[in-house]
Protein backbone atom coordinates (compact mmCIF):
# COMPACT_ATOMS: atom_id res chain seq x y z
CA UNK A 1 0.00 0.00 0.00
CA UNK A 2 1.35 3.45 -0.94
CA UNK A 3 1.14 6.71 0.57
CA UNK A 4 1.01 10.26 -0.62
CA UNK A 5 2.75 13.08 0.81
CA UNK A 6 -0.30 14.63 2.35
CA UNK A 7 -1.08 11.04 3.93
CA UNK A 8 1.89 10.80 5.82
CA UNK A 9 1.86 13.85 7.13
CA UNK A 10 -1.68 13.45 8.82
CA UNK A 11 -0.07 10.08 10.22
CA UNK A 12 2.62 11.98 11.85
CA UNK A 13 0.13 15.12 12.71
CA UNK A 14 -1.99 12.58 15.06
CA UNK A 15 0.58 11.09 17.21
CA UNK A 16 2.15 12.11 20.39
CA UNK A 17 5.48 14.15 20.81
CA UNK A 18 8.33 12.89 23.66
CA UNK A 19 7.32 15.53 25.42
CA UNK A 20 3.64 15.33 24.91
CA UNK A 21 4.23 12.04 26.54
CA UNK A 22 6.61 12.57 29.26
CA UNK A 23 3.94 15.51 30.59
CA UNK A 24 1.01 13.58 30.58
CA UNK A 25 3.18 10.94 32.84
CA UNK A 26 4.22 13.56 35.33
CA UNK A 27 0.72 14.71 35.78
CA UNK A 28 -0.70 11.24 36.14
CA UNK A 29 2.09 10.47 38.87
CA UNK A 30 0.93 13.76 40.79
CA UNK A 31 -2.61 12.98 40.57
CA UNK A 32 -2.08 9.37 41.76
CA UNK A 33 -0.02 10.84 44.39
CA UNK A 34 -2.74 12.69 45.75
CA UNK A 35 -5.17 10.34 44.93
CA UNK A 36 -2.95 7.87 47.37
CA UNK A 37 -2.10 10.43 50.08
CA UNK A 38 -6.03 11.04 50.42
CA UNK A 39 -6.12 7.30 50.90
CA UNK A 40 -3.71 6.72 53.07
CA UNK A 41 -5.21 9.36 55.04
CA UNK A 42 -8.85 8.40 55.41
CA UNK A 43 -7.54 5.01 56.22
CA UNK A 44 -5.36 6.28 59.17
CA UNK A 45 -8.77 8.47 60.25
CA UNK A 46 -10.86 5.47 59.96
CA UNK A 47 -7.61 3.13 62.31
CA UNK A 48 -8.12 5.73 64.73
CA UNK A 49 -11.76 5.68 65.33
CA UNK A 50 -12.25 2.25 65.41
CA UNK A 51 -9.30 1.92 67.94
CA UNK A 52 -10.91 3.99 69.87
CA UNK A 53 -13.99 2.44 69.84
CA UNK A 54 -12.56 -0.82 70.33
CA UNK A 55 -10.84 0.69 73.42
CA UNK A 56 -14.00 1.98 74.66
CA UNK A 57 -16.10 -1.06 74.54
CA UNK A 58 -12.92 -3.00 75.97
CA UNK A 59 -12.69 -0.60 78.65
CA UNK A 60 -16.26 -0.51 79.24
CA UNK A 61 -16.47 -4.62 79.08
CA UNK A 62 -13.94 -4.62 81.63
CA UNK A 63 -15.38 -2.29 84.41
CA UNK A 64 -18.45 -4.22 83.85
CA UNK A 65 -16.69 -7.82 84.98
CA UNK A 66 -14.84 -6.43 87.64
CA UNK A 67 -18.93 -5.02 88.80
CA UNK A 68 -20.03 -8.36 88.76
CA UNK A 69 -16.98 -9.74 90.98
CA UNK A 70 -17.85 -7.12 93.44
CA UNK A 71 -21.37 -7.84 93.48
CA UNK A 72 -21.03 -11.37 93.73
CA UNK A 73 -18.57 -11.65 96.50
CA UNK A 74 -18.20 -8.70 98.02
CA UNK A 75 -21.77 -8.98 99.99
CA UNK A 76 -22.17 -6.59 103.35
CA UNK A 77 -22.21 -8.83 106.24
CA UNK A 78 -20.85 -11.88 105.13
CA UNK A 79 -17.23 -13.20 106.24
CA UNK A 80 -15.61 -11.49 103.14
CA UNK A 81 -12.38 -9.14 102.86
CA UNK A 82 -10.75 -6.62 100.39
CA UNK A 83 -7.68 -5.35 99.98
CA UNK A 84 -6.37 -2.41 97.76
CA UNK A 85 -2.89 -1.71 97.19
CA UNK A 86 -1.22 0.77 94.62
CA UNK A 87 2.52 1.49 93.74
CA UNK A 88 4.55 3.04 91.04
CA UNK A 89 6.82 0.43 89.03
CA UNK A 90 8.66 0.86 85.53
CA UNK A 91 8.14 3.90 83.50
CA UNK A 92 6.06 5.66 86.00
CA UNK A 93 3.23 3.38 85.32
CA UNK A 94 0.41 2.71 88.28
CA UNK A 95 0.21 -0.69 89.06
CA UNK A 96 -2.79 -1.80 91.34
CA UNK A 97 -4.39 -4.87 92.71
CA UNK A 98 -7.55 -5.74 94.48
CA UNK A 99 -8.39 -8.63 96.18
CA UNK A 100 -11.59 -10.53 97.54
CA UNK A 101 -11.83 -13.13 99.71
CA UNK A 102 -14.89 -15.10 101.06
CA UNK A 103 -14.14 -17.54 103.85
CA UNK A 104 -16.04 -20.63 105.05
CA UNK A 105 -15.16 -22.51 108.32
CA UNK A 106 -15.02 -26.22 108.37
CA UNK A 107 -13.86 -28.87 110.72
CA UNK A 108 -11.97 -27.28 113.77
CA UNK A 109 -14.11 -23.73 113.05
CA UNK A 110 -10.77 -23.74 110.63
CA UNK A 111 -11.40 -20.94 108.40
CA UNK A 112 -11.08 -21.38 104.43
CA UNK A 113 -11.16 -19.50 101.22
CA UNK A 114 -14.33 -20.14 99.81
CA UNK A 115 -13.72 -18.10 97.11
CA UNK A 116 -11.20 -15.43 96.43
CA UNK A 117 -10.77 -13.03 92.92
CA UNK A 118 -7.76 -11.14 92.24
CA UNK A 119 -7.56 -8.09 89.75
CA UNK A 120 -4.14 -6.86 88.95
CA UNK A 121 -2.07 -5.05 86.08
CA UNK A 122 1.46 -5.34 85.45
CA UNK A 123 3.97 -3.86 83.58
CA UNK A 124 4.75 -5.36 79.86
CA UNK A 125 7.98 -7.23 79.45
CA UNK A 126 8.18 -4.42 76.51
CA UNK A 127 7.44 -1.61 78.79
CA UNK A 128 4.38 -1.06 75.99
CA UNK A 129 2.01 -0.11 78.63
CA UNK A 130 0.25 -2.44 81.16
CA UNK A 131 -1.23 -5.93 81.03
CA UNK A 132 -4.51 -6.71 83.59
CA UNK A 133 -4.77 -9.95 85.17
CA UNK A 134 -7.36 -11.75 86.75
CA UNK A 135 -7.57 -14.87 88.90
CA UNK A 136 -10.38 -16.62 90.43
CA UNK A 137 -9.76 -19.41 92.69
CA UNK A 138 -11.04 -20.65 95.80
CA UNK A 139 -12.94 -23.56 97.29
CA UNK A 140 -15.48 -23.28 95.09
CA UNK A 141 -13.24 -24.05 92.50
CA UNK A 142 -11.76 -27.09 93.87
CA UNK A 143 -12.82 -30.51 91.91
CA UNK A 144 -14.33 -32.65 94.86
CA UNK A 145 -13.34 -36.17 92.84
CA UNK A 146 -9.53 -34.96 93.78
CA UNK A 147 -7.76 -36.74 97.25
CA UNK A 148 -5.84 -33.86 97.68
CA UNK A 149 -6.16 -29.84 97.33
CA UNK A 150 -4.28 -28.31 94.28
CA UNK A 151 -1.25 -26.58 95.10
CA UNK A 152 -1.56 -22.77 95.19
CA UNK A 153 0.40 -22.25 91.75
CA UNK A 154 -2.23 -24.38 90.63
CA UNK A 155 -5.78 -22.53 92.01
CA UNK A 156 -4.42 -19.00 91.30
CA UNK A 157 -4.05 -19.29 87.85
CA UNK A 158 -3.47 -15.18 86.14
CA UNK A 159 -5.44 -15.26 83.25
CA UNK A 160 -4.79 -11.78 80.98
CA UNK A 161 -7.62 -9.51 80.34
CA UNK A 162 -5.91 -6.95 78.06
CA UNK A 163 -2.92 -5.85 77.22
CA UNK A 164 -1.58 -2.34 76.20
CA UNK A 165 -3.31 -0.46 79.02
CA UNK A 166 -2.08 2.99 79.70
CA UNK A 167 -4.02 3.46 83.16
CA UNK A 168 -5.48 0.64 85.40
CA UNK A 169 -6.06 1.87 88.70
CA UNK A 170 -8.03 0.69 91.88
CA UNK A 171 -8.79 2.91 94.65
CA UNK A 172 -11.17 3.01 97.80
CA UNK A 173 -13.80 5.12 98.70
CA UNK A 174 -14.00 6.68 102.15
CA UNK A 175 -15.67 10.27 103.02
CA UNK A 176 -16.12 11.12 99.53
CA UNK A 177 -11.72 10.98 99.38
CA UNK A 178 -10.00 8.48 97.40
CA UNK A 179 -7.50 5.55 99.08
CA UNK A 180 -4.56 3.94 97.66
CA UNK A 181 -4.55 1.14 100.67
CA UNK A 182 -6.92 -0.27 102.24
CA UNK A 183 -6.27 -3.38 103.97
CA UNK A 184 -9.02 -2.92 106.91
CA UNK A 185 -10.86 -6.19 108.10
CA UNK A 186 -14.27 -4.02 107.16
CA UNK A 187 -15.39 -3.26 103.28
CA UNK A 188 -14.55 -0.18 102.09
CA UNK A 189 -17.56 2.00 101.47
CA UNK A 190 -16.89 2.07 97.69
CA UNK A 191 -14.30 1.25 94.99
CA UNK A 192 -13.65 3.29 92.59
CA UNK A 193 -12.29 1.63 89.48
CA UNK A 194 -10.13 3.82 86.41
CA UNK A 195 -8.90 2.16 83.01
CA UNK A 196 -7.60 3.99 80.11
CA UNK A 197 -5.96 2.98 76.98
CA UNK A 198 -5.01 6.52 75.36
CA UNK A 199 -1.59 7.25 74.85
CA UNK A 200 0.34 9.25 77.52
CA UNK A 201 1.04 12.63 77.50
CA UNK A 202 4.02 14.73 79.35
CA UNK A 203 2.13 17.21 81.71
CA UNK A 204 4.29 20.27 83.30
CA UNK A 205 5.84 18.28 85.97
CA UNK A 206 7.48 16.07 83.52
CA UNK A 207 5.43 13.29 84.47
CA UNK A 208 4.06 10.57 82.28
CA UNK A 209 0.00 10.85 82.57
CA UNK A 210 -3.49 10.09 80.88
CA UNK A 211 -5.40 13.49 80.58
CA UNK A 212 -8.78 12.99 82.94
CA UNK A 213 -11.22 13.14 79.38
CA UNK A 214 -9.86 9.96 78.15
CA UNK A 215 -9.97 7.95 81.17
CA UNK A 216 -13.15 5.38 81.64
CA UNK A 217 -14.25 5.81 85.76
CA UNK A 218 -16.80 4.21 87.57
CA UNK A 219 -17.61 3.82 91.22
CA UNK A 220 -18.94 0.82 93.28
CA UNK A 221 -20.99 1.05 96.10
CA UNK A 222 -20.27 -2.10 98.26
CA UNK A 223 -23.24 -1.64 100.70
CA UNK A 224 -25.87 -0.89 98.65
CA UNK A 225 -28.64 -1.20 101.20
CA UNK A 226 -26.72 0.98 104.05
CA UNK A 227 -29.19 3.53 105.51
CA UNK A 228 -28.55 7.13 105.43
CA UNK A 229 -29.37 9.16 108.30
CA UNK A 230 -31.25 12.23 107.11
CA UNK A 231 -33.38 14.79 109.01
CA UNK A 232 -36.53 15.99 107.93
CA UNK A 233 -36.77 20.28 107.62
CA UNK A 234 -40.33 21.38 107.66
CA UNK A 235 -41.10 23.84 105.22
CA UNK A 236 -43.83 26.49 105.93
CA UNK A 237 -45.82 27.16 102.72
CA UNK A 238 -48.41 29.83 102.23
CA UNK A 239 -52.27 29.34 102.83
CA UNK A 240 -52.98 29.17 99.20
CA UNK A 241 -56.36 31.13 99.90
CA UNK A 242 -54.59 33.99 100.85
CA UNK A 243 -52.61 34.16 97.00
CA UNK A 244 -54.47 35.88 94.83
CA UNK A 245 -56.00 34.17 91.78
CA UNK A 246 -54.56 35.50 88.39
CA UNK A 247 -57.63 34.29 87.15
CA UNK A 248 -60.04 36.31 89.11
CA UNK A 249 -60.93 40.09 87.31
CA UNK A 250 -59.40 43.04 88.38
CA UNK A 251 -61.51 45.49 90.97
CA UNK A 252 -62.99 48.34 89.63
CA UNK A 253 -60.65 50.93 91.08
CA UNK A 254 -57.50 49.06 90.11
CA UNK A 255 -55.53 50.17 87.39
CA UNK A 256 -53.54 47.43 85.39
CA UNK A 257 -51.27 49.89 83.80
CA UNK A 258 -48.55 51.90 85.14
CA UNK A 259 -48.96 55.03 83.21
CA UNK A 260 -53.15 55.35 83.96
CA UNK A 261 -52.19 55.46 87.52
CA UNK A 262 -49.77 58.07 87.10
CA UNK A 263 -52.37 60.12 85.16
CA UNK A 264 -54.79 59.75 87.56
CA UNK A 265 -52.22 60.96 90.54
CA UNK A 266 -51.35 63.97 88.58
CA UNK A 267 -54.97 64.90 88.28
CA UNK A 268 -55.48 64.54 91.86
CA UNK A 269 -52.45 67.23 92.70
CA UNK A 270 -53.38 69.44 90.20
Amino acid sequence: MRYDKAEKYCLLKSGFTLAEAIATLAIAAMVMASVVGIYMGVKRAESSINRRLEDGFLAAEILQRIADDISKVAMPGSDVTMSVKNKLDIGGYKISQMIIESKIYGKDNKPLTFEKIIWQSRVSVDANGLVVYRSHSGYTMEDKMLEERKEKYERELFVPVCSGAALFAIEAVKDGNTVEVWESTALPPAVKISISFADRQQDALGNMIVPEDLVSTRTFVIDRFKKTNYQFIAKEFPDINDIADVNLPQEPNESDDVNNTLTELRGRDR
